[in-house]
């Protein structure tokens, strides 16, 4: 009962990491090339690369120490660098969320001294 439990938590950790990985390589894919450079990130082909061997040994070769290796790169993605492409990008669904303008400041809209 209790090998049964465990077989099943490693499994689910397992698939987590998958499809964790996963979805940061599809990030990575969707992101423009011009946007990593601008971002001052690694190279968008770095990121394929890291993150496709990631997805494959995750897949293929059932290696803890190989699988958290992609985790981490995984997370330092989506962390790291997927929000400094989104920042060069314009943030995505049209801009910033609150809707502000190019002009707004920290603390609200750029009126020019009135």
């Amino acid at each position: 009962m209790l090998l049964t439990g465990f077989s099943l938590l490693t499994s689910l950790l397992y698939l987590a990491m998958l499809v964790i990985a996963v979805v940061a390589l599809v990030f990575a894919v969707v992101a423009r090339e011009d946007a990593y450079r601008a971002a001052d990130k690694q190279t968008k082909p770095f990121w394929l690369i890291v993150l496709g061997i990631t997805v494959v040994v995750n897949l293929v070769v059932p290696v803890l120490f190989l699988q958290l290796a992609g985790l981490v790169a995984s997370i330092v993605f989506m962390v790291d660098v997927r929000p400094a492409i989104r920042q060069v990008s314009g943030g995505g669904r049209g801009g910033r969320r609150g809707g502000g303008s190019s002009s707004d400041g920290p603390y609200g809209p750029y009126n020019g001294g009135r």
